[in-house]
């Protein structure tokens, strides 16, 4: 060893950085959607529900809350969901002397599906206070 080699430092070869490729996506390969998809309704169904207010941050557990409450209204209202709504927000808005007797059935109707929805869409959800489900035509 010679004093050049003893005092330089050793003199390193640069490593070639790795050379990565694009290829453009096949057809079925989908990107992955982050947006919040609660609003949209299902096929085939006219109404959208969305739990508000809900202090929950896992979207799974608030999912699945909404599920609950949709199959429960779905059970009680067989399909009139709608027509009964909108019943009872008639009902709501105007006197009972406005309304005929199959509206008041149907307003009621409407209370006690409403009613069984909430108790089962907030079955594990335990203390949510200010919470709601807020059930809108699509």
């Amino acid at each position: 060893m010679n004093q050049a080699q003893l005092f330089s430092p050793p003199t390193i070869e640069p490593k070639q950085a790795p050379i990565i490729s694009w290829t453009e996506p096949e057809d079925d390969d989908v990107p992955f959607r982050f947006e919040d998809d609660d609003d949209e309704p299902a096929p085939g169904v006219a109404y959208t529900v969305r739990l508000a207010d809900c202090p929950y941050p896992d979207a799974n557990v608030v999912k699945t809350a909404v599920e609950r409450f949709r199959r429960e209204l779905d059970r009680q209202l067989a399909g009139d969901v709608l027509q009964v709504m909108r019943a009872f927000q008639n009902a709501s808005e105007s006197g009972e002397s406005d309304l005929s007797k199959a509206e008041i059935a149907q307003a009621k109707r409407w209370a006690k599906a409403y009613d069984a929805a909430r108790t089962a869409g907030f079955r594990d959800l335990g203390d949510v206070d200010e919470a709601y489900f807020e059930v809108k035509p699509a």
